[in-house]
């Protein structure tokens, strides 16, 4: 049987802190958090490996690395009164780390069993709520935002959350995908996203992300 408990501060000081990531807010969130309890029964003993972990049927949707979103999180310099969309927040596990992090945090879902998941997950977490719409929507009625949070990559610059972004608003996501994908730290100035890499890093693109096909003749 998994020690889950070891596994965490494993995971902290293996994976978090070794990537300097030094903010405390995240390191005491991911060893309090039970991970295992926000992946399917099935891979519960996998929860604090390093590695992308599927969580609904057809393995399409997965939870970033925790280095990943641990580095994401800090970049993004949250303060305790921020506003946080967490954007296709799966089973809610970043969701988690935010509440702790931030003021309050939506986060918003497009597929139903993971909508279930997240809110029976989340249930208990007053500052979190799970919204159920496309995720490249948003979630206009909670705007604007000091932060958006995409859980995952996308192959295009996430403008369209520019209208729910504050003025000097930042936005974080995997940009990309296959070996040259980034982590991307962008700020919203007027109707315009300036970003730049933070780290290297790989994520499963998010539905409604890819690139529009390029027809050659």
């Amino acid at each position: 049987m998994t020690d889950f408990v070891t596994a965490r501060r494993n995971m902290v000081e293996g994976q978090v802190r070794t990537a300097d990531v030094t903010d405390l807010r995240i390191q005491s969130a991911m060893l309090d958090i039970p991970r295992e309890n926000f992946v399917p029964k099935s891979v519960a003993g996998l929860a604090y490996l390093d590695l992308d972990l599927p969580v609904d049927e057809e393995g399409s949707r997965r939870l970033l690395k925790p280095m990943v979103l641990a580095k994401m999180i800090q970049a993004a310099d949250i303060d305790p009164g921020d506003r946080v969309l967490d954007v296709a927040c799966a089973t809610g596990y970043a969701a988690a780390v935010l509440s702790r992090c931030a003021g309050g945090v939506v986060a918003l879902e497009e597929d139903t069993m993971l909508i279930q998941a997240a809110r029976s997950a989340l249930a208990e977490i007053a500052n979190v709520t799970v919204n159920s719409g496309p995720l490249t929507g948003g979630w206009p009625q909670g705007a604007p935002y000091d932060l958006v949070l995409l859980e995952g990559a996308t192959e295009v610059i996430p403008q369209g959350f520019v209208p729910q972004l504050k003025d000097g608003g930042r936005l974080v996501c995997v940009l990309g995908s296959g070996p040259g994908a980034k982590a991307m730290l962008y700020y919203r100035s007027g109707d315009e996203l300036a970003g730049r890499p933070i780290f290297d890093a790989a994520a499963t693109v998010l539905p409604g992300f890819t690139k529009a096909p390029v027809f050659a003749f």
